[in-house]
Protein backbone atom coordinates (compact mmCIF):
# COMPACT_ATOMS: atom_id res chain seq x y z
CA UNK A 1 0.00 0.00 0.00
CA UNK A 2 1.27 3.49 -0.72
CA UNK A 3 1.71 6.18 1.94
CA UNK A 4 -1.53 7.98 1.02
CA UNK A 5 -3.58 4.80 1.40
CA UNK A 6 -1.81 3.89 4.68
CA UNK A 7 -2.45 7.36 6.04
CA UNK A 8 -6.11 7.26 5.04
CA UNK A 9 -6.54 3.77 6.51
CA UNK A 10 -4.98 4.96 9.77
CA UNK A 11 -7.37 7.94 9.88
CA UNK A 12 -10.39 5.69 9.33
CA UNK A 13 -9.22 3.18 11.94
CA UNK A 14 -8.68 6.00 14.42
CA UNK A 15 -12.24 7.21 13.84
CA UNK A 16 -13.56 3.70 14.56
CA UNK A 17 -11.34 3.47 17.64
CA UNK A 18 -12.76 6.75 18.95
CA UNK A 19 -16.29 5.42 18.48
CA UNK A 20 -15.36 2.26 20.39
CA UNK A 21 -13.94 4.42 23.18
CA UNK A 22 -17.09 6.53 23.39
CA UNK A 23 -19.29 3.45 23.34
CA UNK A 24 -17.39 1.64 26.10
CA UNK A 25 -17.08 4.82 28.17
CA UNK A 26 -20.86 5.18 27.94
CA UNK A 27 -21.27 1.74 29.53
CA UNK A 28 -18.67 2.02 32.31
CA UNK A 29 -15.45 3.77 33.29
CA UNK A 30 -12.57 2.77 31.04
CA UNK A 31 -8.80 2.87 31.38
CA UNK A 32 -5.91 2.60 28.93
CA UNK A 33 -4.77 -1.01 29.19
CA UNK A 34 -8.37 -2.22 29.39
CA UNK A 35 -9.17 -0.32 26.20
CA UNK A 36 -6.08 -1.70 24.44
CA UNK A 37 -7.23 -5.23 25.32
CA UNK A 38 -10.85 -4.57 24.29
CA UNK A 39 -9.83 -2.97 21.01
CA UNK A 40 -7.45 -5.86 20.41
CA UNK A 41 -10.47 -8.18 20.48
CA UNK A 42 -11.78 -6.15 17.54
CA UNK A 43 -8.53 -6.50 15.60
CA UNK A 44 -6.96 -3.14 16.45
CA UNK A 45 -3.32 -3.20 17.55
CA UNK A 46 -2.88 -0.06 19.60
CA UNK A 47 0.17 1.04 21.49
CA UNK A 48 -0.05 3.26 24.56
CA UNK A 49 1.70 5.90 22.42
CA UNK A 50 -1.36 6.00 20.16
CA UNK A 51 -4.12 5.45 22.70
CA UNK A 52 -3.16 7.91 25.43
CA UNK A 53 -2.82 10.95 23.12
CA UNK A 54 -6.20 9.99 21.60
CA UNK A 55 -7.78 9.85 25.07
CA UNK A 56 -6.19 13.20 25.96
CA UNK A 57 -7.56 14.81 22.78
CA UNK A 58 -11.02 13.40 23.48
CA UNK A 59 -10.81 14.79 27.00
CA UNK A 60 -9.68 18.20 25.71
CA UNK A 61 -12.62 18.15 23.29
CA UNK A 62 -14.99 17.65 26.23
CA UNK A 63 -16.04 14.13 25.22
CA UNK A 64 -14.49 12.38 28.22
CA UNK A 65 -13.64 13.21 31.81
CA UNK A 66 -10.62 11.75 33.56
CA UNK A 67 -10.02 10.77 37.17
CA UNK A 68 -6.66 9.52 38.45
CA UNK A 69 -6.62 6.72 41.01
CA UNK A 70 -3.93 4.60 42.57
CA UNK A 71 -4.27 0.92 41.70
CA UNK A 72 -1.64 -1.53 42.97
CA UNK A 73 0.67 1.37 43.82
CA UNK A 74 0.41 2.81 40.28
CA UNK A 75 -1.52 5.78 38.96
CA UNK A 76 -4.31 4.80 36.60
CA UNK A 77 -6.51 7.21 34.67
CA UNK A 78 -10.19 6.32 34.43
CA UNK A 79 -12.30 7.92 31.74
CA UNK A 80 -16.06 8.52 31.64
CA UNK A 81 -18.16 9.87 28.84
CA UNK A 82 -19.55 13.40 29.20
CA UNK A 83 -22.94 14.71 28.13
CA UNK A 84 -21.31 16.08 24.96
CA UNK A 85 -19.73 12.67 24.35
CA UNK A 86 -23.13 10.98 24.70
CA UNK A 87 -24.66 13.43 22.24
CA UNK A 88 -21.89 12.78 19.74
CA UNK A 89 -22.20 9.02 20.21
CA UNK A 90 -25.95 9.20 19.54
CA UNK A 91 -25.35 11.28 16.42
CA UNK A 92 -22.68 8.90 15.17
CA UNK A 93 -24.90 5.85 15.78
CA UNK A 94 -27.41 7.28 13.30
CA UNK A 95 -24.65 7.91 10.74
CA UNK A 96 -23.14 4.44 11.32
CA UNK A 97 -26.50 2.79 10.73
CA UNK A 98 -26.98 4.78 7.51
CA UNK A 99 -23.47 3.81 6.37
CA UNK A 100 -23.99 0.15 7.29
CA UNK A 101 -27.30 0.02 5.47
CA UNK A 102 -25.78 1.56 2.36
CA UNK A 103 -22.36 -0.09 2.24
CA UNK A 104 -23.03 -3.51 3.74
CA UNK A 105 -26.70 -4.10 2.99
CA UNK A 106 -26.70 -2.18 -0.31
CA UNK A 107 -29.85 -0.22 0.51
Amino acid sequence: MNNINESMLRDIHLAFIKMHILYHASKEEVFGIGLIEELGRHGYKLSPGTLYPTLAKMQEAGLLTCECRTVRHKQRKYYKITHAGLELLDEVKVKLKELYDEVVKGK
